[in-house]
């Protein structure tokens, strides 16, 4: 009885480095590369930027409003990479139209249609799960199941879109002046 125990216990500890170095590699990324989205991004992330697609024909119509940790914010700022590990959000809201005393029109962004969250993995951890590629996790999640990744892959659903970003690790920094050392 003492063998088995010992070699159980032997067992649990040689994991326990394991479960550790997964964990340490994102809270929102299971063992098997699946990508939860962050709850808390507005609160404890800062704001990278914002876009706004004004085309009504666009899928992508509304106020784009990206996120990351601050430390990814500021480890991008010194070396122009995204560490490993970083997340980036990308809220987009609804546009509502209005006049203002600053304006009319105005424009801002209102109810949340969809939220796509990148990961970065600098290690390609997750080569077999077709929604890592490039160098980044993808996910997608709609506002009426916003727990729920609906994107199927990352060829079918992100590709096309981040292409144009290549150079820039497929992230379109341009419209993010957080990223942009003072």
């Amino acid at each position: 009885m003492k063998t088995v125990l010992a070699h159980a216990l032997l067992a649990s500890a040689l994991a326990l480095p394991l479960a550790a170095t997964a964990g340490d590699f994102s809270p929102y990324v299971d063992a098997k590369g699946g990508i939860s989205r962050p709850t808390d991004f507005r609160t404890n992330f800062v704001h990278l930027g914002s876009w706004a697609v004004l085309d009504e024909k666009s899928a992508a119509r509304g106020l784009h409003d990206v996120y990351t940790e601050k430390a990814s914010a500021e480890h991008y700022r010194k070396t122009g990479k995204f560490p490993d590990g970083a997340t980036l959000v990308k809220e987009i809201r609804k546009l509502e139209t209005g006049a203002m005393t600053t304006g009319d029109p105005v424009v801002w962004g209102s109810d949340t249609a969809v939220w796509f969250v990148m990961v970065k993995d600098a290690k390609g951890r997750f080569a077999s799960n077709p929604q890592w590629g490039d160098g980044w996790g993808w996910a997608m999640f709609k506002a009426d199941a916003p727990a729920t990744n609906v994107a199927a892959s990352y060829d079918a659903d992100c590709k096309a879109c981040h292409v144009p970003a290549a150079k820039t690790d497929r992230v379109f920094i341009q419209g993010y002046p957080t990223l942009i050392p003072h």
